[in-house]
């Protein structure tokens, strides 16, 4: 079993930058396959990213897409989700996810998943 944990989250004016950071524990993240999900008040969660094992692969969302970059580090068992050109309707919480058997889309592929860590965009 991996344990997931997000960091990095905060308050940024429209416009500005975060880089988030999903550190695992428990097993050696290179395993899985990692998700970034984000969920806003109200709404459904929503796909943001996601890498393989070896971050050969990746996947955006088409809202994020060219504004927001995932990746990984496997020797610090670490992915990061860069998020570049904020806009308010990014705020949300944002999740990481892991999955020991695709990358993709769907929430319900994946096994495990952390606390979340809370993006606000001021306009």
């Amino acid at each position: 079993q991996v344990q997931l944990v997000e960091s990095g989250g905060g308050l940024v004016q429209a416009g500005g930058s975060l880089r988030l950071s999903c550190a695992a524990s428990g097993r050696t993240l290179s395993s899985y396959a990692v998700g970034w999900f984000r969920q806003a008040p109200g709404k459904e969660r929503e796909f943001v990213a996601a890498i393989n094992w070896s971050g050969g692969i990746t996947y955006y969302g088409t809202s994020v897409k060219g504004r927001f970059t995932i990746s990984r580090d496997n020797a610090k068992n670490t992915v990061y989700l860069q998020m570049n050109s904020l806009r308010p309707e990014d705020t949300a919480v944002y999740y990481c996810a892991a999955s020991a058997l695709r990358v993709g889309a769907r929430a319900r592929d994946y096994d495990y998943w952390g606390e979340g860590t809370q993006v606000t965009v001021s306009s």
